[in-house]
């Protein structure tokens, strides 16, 4: 009789806010829309591993505790870094980076746009994480869940929970979190910009040469880089070069739709109450914004910065400098709406893209160098 109550008996209060927390995430997928392929699969992961006695994680069997098929996916997909990995040939074979070579000082935005990152780093040494938990922590201001994933998956496998729920969570809070900052730290005036844009195509042999240059020279400066940038490029080598299209496609389609699922549901299954329900939860969400609200800043000050320097009426509206994150293409769009609502007609929107596919190459370039740099600093 006990055994047939003993699901009851195990329940626990903890178990009970994390039934809530994933009962959020999924209200937020389905109502709200955030995020909806990766909210609503981290929620219903959240729930399973959280189930008493829960058999999805572990299995008891003739020869003792077995792997349960969350395990199985926690243990092929994250641990090894393959998920993560594989999203980002799926986000190369997205991208297009035409309006990059059309403006090729947007790259600059992509840089300004992670000082968030840094600035959370210190944030969190400050209130205890070692430096590599920091460094993870800090990587959520890139607002690329799959570098997010993979550093703390490297640096702080404890995190991975938390880390990962306020990367999404707060990719998905964009449109709320973005325009408050541009306009605190802009006037109408500067919203009003108007810039010209001329339409020119880009040359094939530049499409095809750029992904294998930016993986040769990341592999020269930081080799620790190449999983991250060189599966981006390789996902884009696959769209540009005009001859593997159905391929691209399924990259595109089936791969990242697959992938996303299986991920979403595995760092569901890391959210363990124990684990979950701490006070380094608490300070990771927190910190989470605040990386979010400087890397915002940090680009919208550089543009403010630049237009010092340039003449009259070559001036850059300074909002397209907040797309410099990796939020692609929601902040490029944010940002065209927001100058549409201040002066109609004004047509900003392939400059923002522009910095924001800047700022996706930025986020993993950023993700690269801590993976690069943090163990040396731990040296020193």
């Amino acid at each position: 009789m006990n055994d047939l109550f003993i699901g009851f008996t195990s329940l626990t209060w903890q178990m009970g806010v994390m039934y809530i927390i994933g009962g959020v995430l999924i209200w937020l997928a389905i109502t709200k829309e955030y995020e909806p392929m990766l909210l609503l699969p981290i929620g219903f992961g959240a729930i399973l591993v959280n189930l008493p006695l829960s058999t999805v994680w572990a299995v008891t069997g003739a020869h003792g505790a077995e792997p349960g098929f969350l395990q199985v996916l926690f243990e092929m997909g994250i641990k090894t870094e393959l998920f993560p990995l594989l999203i980002f040939v799926a986000v190369g074979a997205m991208i297009d980076f035409g309006p990059l070579f059309k403006n090729p000082y947007m790259i600059f935005f992509g840089a300004a746009a992670q000082f968030g990152i840094f600035a959370t780093m210190i944030a969190a040494t400050f209130l205890g994480f070692d430096l590599k938990e920091a460094a993870s922590i800090g990587i959520i201001g890139a607002a690329d869940g799959p570098t997010s994933i993979f550093v703390s998956s490297l640096f702080a496998p404890r995190l991975l929970g938390p880390i990962s729920v306020a990367a999404y969570s707060y990719m998905s809070l964009v449109p709320l979190i973005q325009p408050p900052v541009i306009r605190a730290l802009t006037t109408k005036a500067e919203r009003r910009t108007r810039m010209v844009y001329h339409e020119s195509n880009s040359p094939k042999w530049l499409k095809v040469l750029f992904p294998i240059a930016v993986t040769m020279i990341s592999g020269i400066v930081a080799p620790i880089s190449v999983p991250l940038i060189g599966s981006l490029m390789f996902g884009n080598l696959i769209r540009e070069s005009g001859v593997l299209e159905r391929l691209s496609k399924t990259a595109q389609n089936e791969l990242a739709y697959l992938v996303t699922l299986l991920l979403g549901i595995t760092i569901g299954s890391s959210m363990k109450a124990e684990a979950f329900l701490t006070l380094d939860t608490l300070m990771i969400m927190g910190l989470g914004l605040v990386a979010f609200v400087f890397d915002t800043a940090g680009g919208v000050m550089f543009a403010k910065l630049v237009n010092l320097f340039l003449p009259k009426g070559k001036k850059i509206n300074p909002m397209i400098g907040a797309c410099g994150i990796s939020a692609f293409p929601m902040s490029g769009r944010i940002v065209q709406k927001m100058a549409a609502e201040e002066e109609k007609g004004n047509i900003i929107l392939m400059h923002a893209i522009g910095s924001n596919v800047s700022g996706q190459l930025g986020s993993v370039i950023a993700g690269g160098m801590v993976l690069a740099l943090v163990p040396l600093f731990m040296i020193l």
